[in-house]
């Protein structure tokens, strides 16, 4: 982070600017942060989401907030039925429509006759090549429509999570990521979601505590790392991820972060 203000589609927040909201936002609670994305970017904001417990335990917070909340998700056609249940759920309970991010049909085309259809069991390399076919490119195509995205990551999900900041520069978007439940624990999430009576994805009762597209998710066996169902037959557990989030270290490399305990965002 520079001392210059960064410029935004369309709004201009210098660095000293956003290193004092997330001094003030780190004893915020999410609703306040989310208050002020509404007040700030208005309908040029929305959240991302994969409809695990944070995702839509921050869609009941936003709504609560703005009945008109901007919800995005990317559907790449390979979702657990269940998730696409929980889906119409969000809609009703809401009345809001969920904005659905699509691979592109040639690409998907192209990666199956080349690879075949459940390529991501031969190599990692083939993971990820489906991965950014059906969602990265998607994601990218979003959030060029948006000026801020809001997600369900917190810090306590490990490894570079632990760096995030409630607002952060997205360079790779040219946009500002917002990340309200950055500081609470999976516990605290949980708990809002019952207390609330929010829908949430029934899988998760079935030992399934992340949640991505059915070929690549299984439950988990007791005493197994929580993102053990995620690509289980790789066996670099360093290699879980898909490249939706990208967090900037303080040396100016980035890091590709996953989550340890219940991520449900990619």
């Amino acid at each position: 982070m520079t001392s210059t203000a960064i410029k935004q589609k369309g709004q201009t927040i210098s660095a000293d600017e956003l290193k004092a909201l997330n001094k003030r936002f780190e004893a915020a609670s999410p609703q306040e942060i989310l208050r002020w994305v509404d007040t700030y970017f208005g309908n040029r904001s929305a959240q991302m989401s994969s409809f695990g417990l944070e995702d839509v335990a921050l869609t009941d917070m936003y709504w609560r907030i703005t009945p008109k909340v901007r919800v995005m998700t990317l559907e790449t056609g390979r979702l657990p039925t269940e998730t696409y249940t929980l889906m119409d759920q969000i809609k009703l309970r809401y009345d809001i429509e969920i904005e659905a991010f699509y691979p592109k049909y040639d690409a998907v085309d192209n990666m199956v006759q080349e690879h075949g259809f459940n390529l991501f069991y031969k190599s990692i390399d083939n993971r990820k090549l489906c991965c950014g076919v059906r969602k990265v490119e998607p994601l990218n195509r979003a959030l060029n429509t948006l000026d801020a995205w809001v997600t369900g990551l917190r810090r306590d999900q490990g490894m570079a999570r632990g760096m995030i900041q409630i607002i952060e520069w997205d360079d790779a978007h040219n946009n500002y990521k917002v990340n309200p439940l950055a500081n609470w624990s999976f516990d605290q999430v949980e708990k809002y979601v019952k207390a609330n009576s929010v829908p949430y994805n029934e899988l998760h009762d079935r030992g399934y505590p992340s949640i991505g597209c059915a070929p690549c998710t299984r439950a988990i066996k007791p005493g197994e790392d929580l993102r053990a169902g995620r690509w289980w037959w790789e066996s670099d557990p360093k290699a879980k991820e898909c490249g939706l989030h990208v967090v900037q270290k303080a040396d100016g490399t980035h890091a590709a972060v996953r989550a340890s305990k219940s991520s449900t965002n990619g």
